[in-house]
């Protein structure tokens, strides 16, 4: 029996629409005549999928009992009685009721498969197993069901159901996905748009490298060898040389020219290991593709050319860039090049773009670094053992033991200059060469005790000897060196790749970049000198370790950096090749040395412009919201010393009503000024402790008038403590609170609700008021503004700006959302205490599972 086959509906997250595509093909294959029943459909309540259902054979589920409730899953049994050609289940990770015959809802579905029969199924992309880290990392809940990703990639055919985020959290918002009561914490938690949008991309990204992975089979399957160009595949062809950074950029711009446009940068090496290339310059160039969006790669192989197209049709690229041959005209006697060749030989299919540069033509002089001293106890060892070595061996030969014959003395003898050769170098071998012939002609060729040799045999034999341990002298002595030289560039290339990587991503001080110095090159101090005119004194910038160099001529090694600045280090005198560098770790000291004081400058003066806008804005409040309440707390204290006027009891209670009003809004406008100065100096210390929310929102709404009236709490005892400073916190939620209860309509209760997100708990103050553009939601946390002047306003706009610093004083965040269906909400995400959660944050069970 042919096993059934497997058609998936995958999708970003619930509510896009997957279950609702499964059906409309289950119709669509009725209509055809074929016979399709539902095993088992989820429609969660939602009135356009229960009609779907409408006219489709459906297969009574199966009842199990457990834990005193009695739950349904689908008959396996029955659907294999039934036996149609197609069965719809859906949700192909869910977890079985304990009891049922399968544990996971896809080992029911093999079962189907093996049967014979065909299975539509739906999925979405946070089950799967090998994305579980990610999806949390996004949205902060682990997937507890999951399928192993191998059972949907052996599926027959996936299809992408997509949606947009703003698209589906305006269906959620219109109740389409969930009942109205769960719509507000889902679009809060789970079904945020950055949420969605990072979850829309992984199925995007997992969909298409499916497809890829289809298209590679057909083509291997029909061996196809030309290549399809459904997108722009552009490998770049790689020497290690400068020109390679015009290449790449060439090749990035082409590829922006198509959609999905793809660079993949390869370096060809030889199998023998030996190559002329920077290793300093290929980890920039790696660093470079990798930065435009691209991928590097290394691979091996004698013939360029032939492993370039190989790698080129192996990955079905379109095309390949390579650089003008920096080959002198003359060299070309040795043939066309690899350019000329990949052109030749890449066939109608695989377009081939020469690129110039400055480069072309100047010849082929890449930096290698010499070959590396071996040390003054390995070339005595090696001068000890090439000239010593074969008199002691002789003498042992002649003395000590039997004649063991012309051949083996000569490659005993040669043993020894292999050993010279691998401890000293090439002289010590040619040395030992030389003594062992000499002694082989002396002592062991006939006759002996003679420079003659009586048979002509033997002076072939001597001739061979010395050739063969002079060539593999010469073949033992490259290959250390070649050895030594790769490691040593290695080094290097580590080094500097770490000092640009850290001083790129400013990550390094001047301090630590000196200490780096001082360790890499075992020097005892290290001090960066810098001068501001030929003739004026030294002075030292930075410097670690003890005794510094106070001028570069006390050092015994500097570099100088420019005109007037060094790198001086003291300890020991460094050789020549490792100055290379040092130079480079002197001009990034410099540059760490200029960031820093930019930065500090930077800082200053955006202190100073902070301090000379507040102060500017200070005055404008002082002059218009402070002197209004003091005129109004005037008006009536004058109106009450007032003789003229017999002021009856109920107006006299009605001026001094005022009174207290007027002085309460100053006090408040004040608190919130002395605020501002206590963050804006920096004296703000928090006390940072274990705190649960269920105490400190409630007591933060006492300024708050009638707030039974105007606002909702719904804060869960479930929720894990917070570490803040329970004062900070308190004022923070006073802040916003008031605010939104100033915006909203009079008809409209303020909700204040909270829940935990991974290691977070939110709390969301949700207001009806008439919300505030994108473009003006950071706007509106900045001291002294209020959004849109408005005039109701009775405050200096200090409140938000006063939230948000004590917010982030205590280690959160606060910031603004749009309200679904109208107005604005305020998030303040704070840190969760240690320990175990004690709960999830309620969200839907689509959503969880």
């Amino acid at each position: 029996m042919a096993r059934g086959k497997l058609r998936i509906y995958l999708g970003a997250a619930p509510g896009v629409g997957k279950t609702y595509a499964m059906l409309s093909e289950a119709h669509r294959r009725i209509e055809r005549g074929t016979d399709c029943v539902v095993a088992l459909v989820e429609h969660h309540h939602r009135p356009r999928t229960e009609v779907m259902l409408h006219g489709l054979e459906q297969v009574p589920r199966k009842e199990i009992e457990y834990r005193g409730g009695v739950f349904t899953e689908m008959d396996v049994d029955a659907v294999l009685r039934r036996a149609p050609a197609v069965v719809l289940v859906d949700e192909l990770a869910h977890t079985n009721i304990p009891g049922s015959r399968n544990a996971k809802r896809w080992q029911d579905i093999e079962e189907l498969l093996a049967a014979g029969i065909d299975v539509i199924s739906t999925v979405n992309i946070q089950h799967l197993e090998s994305l579980g880290d990610v999806v949390e990392s996004i949205t902060g809940i682990r997937q507890q069901e999951t399928v192993p990703d191998e059972v949907v990639r052996r599926a027959d055919q996936i299809e992408l159901v997509d949606m947009s985020p703003q698209a589906l959290r305006r269906r959620m918002a219109h109740g389409n996905v969930y009942k109205p009561d769960k719509v507000d914490a889902a679009l809060s938690n789970y079904f945020r748009p950055g949420n969605l949008t990072a979850l829309r991309e992984l199925a995007l990204l997992w969909v298409a490298d499916r497809v890829d992975e289809y298209l590679n089979e057909y083509r291997r399957e029909h061996r196809v060898s030309t290549i399809w160009g459904s997108r722009e595949r552009i490998v770049v062809g790689l020497t290690g040389g400068p020109e390679g950074r015009t290449l790449i950029r060439r090749a990035s711009r082409l590829a922006e020219k198509g959609a999905g446009g793809e660079v993949l940068a390869v370096y060809i090496s030889r199998s023998d290991g030996l190559t002329a290339a920077s290793p300093k310059e290929l980890a920039d160039q790696r660093t470079l593709v990798e930065d435009l969006g691209g991928t590097f790669h290394h691979v091996v192989g004698d013939d360029i050319p032939v492993a370039l197209l190989d790698f080129a049709r192996g990955v079905n690229a379109t095309q390949i860039v390579l650089g003008v041959s920096r080959r002198r005209s003359w060299q070309y006697v040795f043939g066309p090049g690899v350019g000329a060749t990949v052109a030749r030989d890449s066939g109608p299919d695989l377009d081939v773009h020469l690129i110039t540069h400055d480069e072309a033509g100047k010849g082929r002089g890449l930096p290698v670094a010499r070959g590396a001293r071996l040390g003054r106890s390995r070339v005595i060892w090696g001068w000890t053992v090439g000239v010593l070595g074969p008199a002691l061996l002789t003498w042992l030969l002649t003395s000590a033991t039997p004649d063991v014959g012309l051949a083996n003395d000569m490659l005993l003898i040669l043993t020894l200059t292999v050993a010279a050769a691998l401890l000293g170098g090439l002289f010590p071998a040619l040395a030992s060469a030389v003594v062992g012939s000499l002694l082989l002609n002396w002592y062991f060729t006939p006759p002996v005790h003679t420079l003659t040799i009586a048979d002509p045999q033997n002076i072939v034999a001597i001739a061979i000897f010395v050739g063969v341990a002079v060539s593999v002298a010469s073949v033992v002595d490259l290959a250390a060196r070649r050895t030594h030289q790769a490691s040593r560039l290695r080094a290097e290339s580590e080094i500097l790749s770490f000092l640009a990587g850290n001083v790129l991503r400013g990550e390094t001080t001047l301090e630590a970049l000196l200490e780096r110095v001082r360790e890499t090159f075992g020097m005892e101090s290290v001090a960066l000198l810098e001068r501001s005119g030929e003739t004026a004194p030294w002075t030292c910038a930075g410097s670690v370790g003890p005794r510094p160099a106070e001028i570069p001529e006390d050092a015994d090694v500097d570099v100088p950096v420019g005109d007037h600045m060094a790198l001086s280090l003291r300890g020991r005198v460094l050789p020549a090749a490792d100055r290379r560098v040092l130079a480079a770790f002197a001009a990034q000291a410099a540059v760490v040395l200029d960031r820093q004081r930019l930065q500090s400058e930077a800082d200053r003066a955006k202190e100073l412009a902070e301090g000379n806008r507040i102060r500017t804005a200070l005055l404008a409040a002082v002059s218009h919201d402070l002197r209004t309440p003091l005129a109004g707390i005037k008006a009536a204290v004058t109106s009450l010393r007032s003789d003229d006027v017999e002021w009856s009891a109920q107006d006299q209670a009605a001026l001094l009503e005022a009174v207290e009003e007027g002085a309460d809004r100053l006090d408040h406008l004040v608190g919130n000024l002395l605020d501002m100065s206590r963050l804006q100096t920096g004296t703000v210390v928090p006390i940072i402790r274990e705190t649960d929310l269920d105490e400190v929102v409630p007591m933060a709404l006492g300024g708050v008038p009638d707030p039974e009236e105007c606002v909702d709490l719904d804060i869960p005892e479930i929720l894990p403590m917070v570490h803040v400073d329970r004062g900070l916190l308190e004022r923070a939620v006073a802040n916003v609170v008031e605010n939104a209860v100033e915006y909203s309509p009079p008809d409209e209760r303020v909700l204040i609700s909270a829940s935990a997100l991974a290691d977070r708990v939110e709390v969301r103050v949700v207001d009806r008021g008439p919300g505030v553009p994108d473009e003006a939601k950071d706007r509106i946390f900045e001291p002294f503004q209020r959004y849109g002047d408005a005039p109701r306003g009775v405050g200096v706009g200090l409140g938000l700006a006063v939230a948000r610093g004590f917010t982030e004083a205590v280690g959160g965040t606060l910031h603004a959302e749009d309200t679904p269906g109208g107005g604005l909400t305020m998030v303040l995400a704070l840190p969760t205490a240690a320990g175990p959660r004690p709960g999830q944050p309620d969200l839907p069970a689509a959503a969880a599972t």
